[in-house]
């Protein structure tokens, strides 16, 4: 596996782990739930092991590979995850915000 494929790897699982994340805390949030309820912890820790898989991103790819690769994931997730799941709206400027990241990801990566 070559090091740019094994970078990306980490940065996918890195993603789906904040994005799960953000959606339990998401959850919490709507319920009302207090900071110290269970779903926020939940949350927090999941926060904490996508900061371990980041670090070893980090090791096979480039900063700006990582970064953009990671905001494009997280960004076209969420945004599909709160217009399905929470019935959150989005909006021509929503549209053309995710179409930017997924630009930048298209202009951004190098392949090593």
């Amino acid at each position: 596996m070559t090091q740019l494929a094994f970078g990306y790897g980490f940065i996918i699982f890195t993603a789906l782990i904040v994005i799960i994340g953000d959606s339990v805390i998401k959850v919490a949030a709507d319920a009302g739930h207090t900071i110290s309820s269970s779903y926020v912890v939940i949350g927090v820790v999941l926060y904490g092991v996508s900061a371990v898989l980041w670090f070893f991103a980090m090791q096979h790819i480039t900063l700006v590979q990582a970064g953009v690769a990671y905001s494009m994931l997280t960004l076209v997730a969420l945004a599909i995850i709160g217009a399905l799941w929470f019935n959150e709206p989005l909006h021509l400027r929503e549209y053309a915000g995710l179409a930017c990241a997924l630009l930048a990801m298209v202009l951004m990566n190098r392949i090593a």
